[in-house]
């Protein structure tokens, strides 16, 4: 998680915007997720990949106009890579959701020594006439299509244990034509991130407990995938309500119904016993007197941290990003009371404590199942990320799951 800072290249007086994003990466045999940026293989070998692909697009203009225009969103189209040894070469053809279209291709280097980790970069990006009349001319002066040129460098830096400093500087030079339009300023546009990550560490061994029960019943270790099953319940209390038990019921009695699916990436996290698993999962809203039925995806990184009160006890929060087919009764109704225009995409947090039912109910047969109780959060972030069209508020349902590792 970090800060971007952006140059608003459009003619008003705010010079620079700024945004909490929160970034996540995998990757596996079928597809990747790379902060902003995600991808299915089509087809892949070592050095070429067709994939479908999705790219976050940055609309950068002043702060109060971002929750009415929400302009910025995943763009989707095709990509091909060409990895050569620190290489990396891919070329994609991407549309917005109204078919304006536009198309990169990006030349990166992968260096890394001792604690840094470098990459520098280059992009070409080819625009429509149609993308530019919307994004740059805002639909009120012709524009043609352009060539734009960007270039930069990633960085991270290890910090200690599974910690890492995270930063990017790149600078964009927008086409001639495009930056003559009446609605631009300038035709430098530049960029900067600055945050930090966890990431897993591989070269130390996972750290055990001590021999006590909860080492001698635990799972065994190749246990390191799950499913969890969870139905919840909207409640229009906020997190600190909840959390001092002041929660009020929903009217309305808004439920949904979820799987999660987990599969663990470290057990240890800065040598404690804290285990860290990529978990997307599906959500199904229900039909109610006041809303539809409506679909919510969800991708997350959860941390667990097992301890002993009796039986086996865990605490888990998860942080992650969430979609909605359509904005819920319970969020909608709570961000129009406020003035805001709802947005689809929020940042999602998971907030969780379950028990070990092996030790529950003394049955070793069970020890793979936990109960527990969670709480599903949307939110944006208090109005600190345009990437979720700056609005501040969002929804929270108390679930009950079953959680099977396997």
């Amino acid at each position: 998680m970090g800060v971007r800072r952006g140059d608003i290249p459009f003619a008003v007086e705010d010079d620079e915007v700024y945004d909490v994003l929160p970034l996540i990466k995998y990757r596996n045999d079928y597809f990747f997720i790379n902060g902003m940026e995600a991808g299915v293989h089509f087809w892949k070998n070592d050095e070429h990949q067709v994939n479908l692909y999705t790219r976050f697009r940055f609309v950068d203009i002043p702060q109060e106009l971002q929750n009415e225009s929400q302009s910025q969103a995943f763009d989707f189209g095709l990509q091909y890579r060409f990895l050569q040894d620190a290489w990396e070469f891919d070329v994609a053809f991407m549309s917005d959701s109204n078919k304006r279209s536009y198309g990169y291709t990006r030349t990166q280097y992968h260096w890394e020594y001792g604690n840094w980790y470098l990459n520098p970069y280059a992009e070409f990006h080819w625009k429509s006439a149609d993308f530019n009349q919307h994004y740059y001319g805002l639909d009120q002066y012709e524009a043609s299509g352009g060539i734009e040129f960007n270039a930069g460098i990633k960085t991270r830096y290890h910090l200690y244990s599974n910690l890492y400093l995270l930063g990017k500087f790149g600078v964009g030079r927008i086409d001639d034509e495009t930056v003559n339009l009446p609605t631009m300023d300038t035709q430098y546009q530049f960029e900067s991130f600055l945050g930090f990550g966890f990431f897993p560490d591989f070269s130390n061994k996972s750290t055990k407990n001590k021999a006590t029960k909860s080492e001698s019943r635990a799972p065994n270790s190749s246990d390191s995938e799950f499913i969890r099953l969870a139905h919840g319940w909207a409640t229009p209390s906020n997190l600190n309500a909840i959390f001092s038990w002041q929660t009020q019921t929903d009217p309305y009695n808004n439920q949904f119904t979820s799987v999660f699916y987990g599969t663990r990436l470290t057990e240890t996290l800065f040598n404690f016993p804290i285990e860290l698993y990529f978990t997307p999962g599906l959500v199904w809203h229900h039909d109610s007197q006041v809303q539809s039925n409506l679909a919510e995806g969800v991708i997350a990184i959860k941390a667990f941290y097992t301890f002993e009160f009796g039986p086996r006890w865990r605490l888990g929060v998860a942080e992650g990003l969430s979609y909605v087919s359509s904005v819920t009764y319970i969020e909608g109704s709570e961000l129009e009371e406020k003035g805001y225009k709802p947005s689809k995409l929020l940042n999602y947090l998971d907030f969780s404590l379950d028990v070990n039912m092996g030790d529950l109910f003394n049955n070793r047969a069970m020890d793979k199942m936990w109960m527990g109780y969670s709480i599903h959060h949307r939110s944006g972030i208090y109005e600190k990320s345009s990437a979720f069209g700056r609005i501040g508020g969002g929804s929270n349902y108390q679930t009950l799951y079953l959680q099977w590792h396997f």
